[in-house]
C-alpha cells in the first residue's frame, strides 16, 4: 500500500530549515509520500539530501525527490508579474516538492502536463497487485 501525506506550507513556514528537514525526512522515513506545498530553498534541497545520505542505512534506503514549479514560459506579462508580486508576499509557496523513500519511489518523471510517479514491486515476488473485493 502507498501513503501519501499532504503538508501544507503553512505547518512548515515558521520552522528553522533544520526543522522542515527533520520533519520532512521522519515522515518519508515512515514510508509515507510527500506532498509538499511550495518548496524548500536550494540550500535546503541539498542539506536534505546530504543528510538523508548520511542516514542511509539496511532498513532506510535514501529518497526520490522532484519540485515542480509553474511553467513560466506559458505566462504572458501580468501573470509573470503577479507571480513575482506573490513570492515576494507569499514565500516559496509555489509550485509543488515530492518526496518519496527510495524503498517505494522507483522515478519520478515530470512531463508538461503531468507527473508520472512509479513506485517499485510490493515485494510479493510476482509483481502484481491484490486487490479484494469487500462486501
Amino acid at each position: 500500500m502507498v501513503t501519501f501525506q499532504f503538508v501544507p506550507y503553512s505547518d512548515i513556514e515558521t520552522l528553522s530549515s533544520a526543522k522542515r528537514i527533520t520533519k520532512l525526512i521522519n515522515i518519508v522515513k515512515e514510508n509515507k509520500i510527500v506532498i509538499m506545498e511550495g518548496r524548500l530553498r536550494r540550500e535546503e534541497e541539498a542539506d536534505l539530501i546530504e543528510i538523508t545520505m548520511e542516514e542511509i542505512s539496511p532498513k532506510f534506503k535514501g529518497i526520490e525527490i522532484s519540485v515542480v514549479y509553474p511553467d513560466r514560459n506559458k505566462q504572458n506579462l501580468s501573470q509573470k508579474m503577479k507571480g513575482v508580486f506573490a513570492s515576494v508576499l507569499l514565500g516559496d509557496r509555489q509550485g509543488m516538492t515530492i518526496i518519496g523513500p527510495a524503498s517505494v519511489v522507483k522515478k519520478i518523471e515530470q512531463n508538461p502536463d503531468k507527473i508520472e510517479l512509479f513506485t517499485k514491486e510490493n515485494g510479493n515476488g510476482n509483481g502484481k497487485t491484490r486487490t479484494r473485493n469487500r462486501k
